[in-house]
């Protein structure tokens, strides 16, 4: 009987455990290069989401601006209202001038009568600036 040869098979073991050795070295590579990127590349740009509700009414030609309150309402340090009227013209309410606009929660602000027009829509935009310093739109609508 003829003995067969075994010449090549002892070499093609060692290939498997290799490429295996490889490819667990390149994959725990990667994974630090990815852990490491969100670590120290994209965790301080992560801004906080602030939850204060407002909502707007619309009287004949009076808004009223409400501040319904949130859990982040104790640390809003002012209220901005612009009013954009659909003839173009721009109106800010802000706390320079009104030092308690909006702050406590139920409080109102009326846009005095006369300056939104009885047609078409007014572009309302309510911003508050919080007690770190960042400021976040809180209500975005066309009243």
């Amino acid at each position: 009987m003829k003995k067969m040869s075994t010449y090549g098979k002892g070499s093609e073991d060692a290939v498997s455990p290799v490429i295996g050795v490889i490819l667990m070295v390149a994959i725990t590579v990667i994974l630090a290069a990815v852990i490491a990127a969100f670590v120290f590349g994209m965790a301080g740009n992560v801004s906080k989401t602030r939850s204060v509700a407002v909502t707007a009414t619309k009287q004949g030609q009076n808004v009223t601006v409400t501040n319904n309150g949130g859990p982040d309402n104790q640390d809003v340090s002012s209220f901005n209202v612009t009013a954009v009227y659909n003839n173009g013209t721009e109106q800010l309410y802000n706390a320079l001038h009104q030092p308690e606009l909006l702050k406590p929660v139920g409080s109102t602000i009326k846009i005095p009568s006369g300056t939104t027009p009885a047609n078409g829509k007014d572009h309302l935009i309510v911003t508050g600036t919080f007690t770190d310093g960042t400021s976040q739109v809180l209500l975005d609508t066309y009243i």
